[in-house]
């Protein structure tokens, strides 16, 4: 029993370190999600979300090399979460630019809030549709919704346990959001071709 006090402050120092760490996480996760969400919000202002983009994701690389020897708290709620909205950015952002995806290994972040980020992204999708129709733009409307159904048809791919991904729910609001994008288009293109006819008849009088 002479070492056991040794014992305890050598635990305690590990637990002192973690805990530090865990601080600068949780920042860094926050700093992360605040950088997304506004990268996101200026690619709907149709503005150049680039530089704040690069930011999140400088940020991330800082956190992940952080959290080598801590793999832990690299796999946790709050640092998964802020990978996740860093993914849906960027995956937004590449179609806001008509670029290729970014794979998750190219944004150093794991598939699965890689996976999660994707099914949320379908959302953003749906607000560039909205977008669209608000201008009168149907067929770039229809061109983002088979991008959503696209998107949507790979998310439904993954079919695992919710403990492994918790996507399900994600797959039930992204199925959801295609259907109601779908009756939106559908009702845009009727009302189109209504004022068509109205023109038409109007010219024959």
């Amino acid at each position: 029993m002479r070492n056991l006090d040794e014992i305890a402050i050598g635990i305690q120092d590990e637990l002192d370190e973690k805990d530090t760490v865990r601080e600068i996480a949780i920042k860094s996760s926050r700093a992360i999600i605040r950088l997304s969400g506004g990268a996101v919000h200026s690619i709907h202002k149709g503005e150049d979300a680039s530089d704040m983009l690069a930011t999140a994701l400088e940020e991330a690389a800082r956190l992940k090399s952080l959290l080598e020897v801590h793999p832990d708290i690299w796999t946790s709620g709050l640092v998964s979460d802020a990978l996740q909205e860093l993914a849906e950015a960027a995956i937004v952002h590449s179609i806001f630019k008509c670029e290729r995806l970014p794979a998750p290994h190219e944004l150093g972040i794991p598939p699965t809030p890689y996976l999660l980020g994707l099914a949320d992204s379908i959302g953003e999708i749906r607000r560039f549709v909205l977008i669209a129709l608000r201008r009168g733009e149907v067929d770039e409307a229809i061109t983002y919704l088979d991008m959503m159904e696209e998107m949507f048809l790979v998310i439904m791919r993954f079919d695992y346990p919710q403990a492994l991904v918790a996507i399900r729910r994600k797959q039930d609001i992204a199925r959801s959001l295609v259907e109601k994008t779908r009756g939106d288009i559908t009702l845009a293109v009727s009302s189109r071709r209504l004022e068509e006819k109205i023109e038409d008849l109007q010219k024959r009088l």
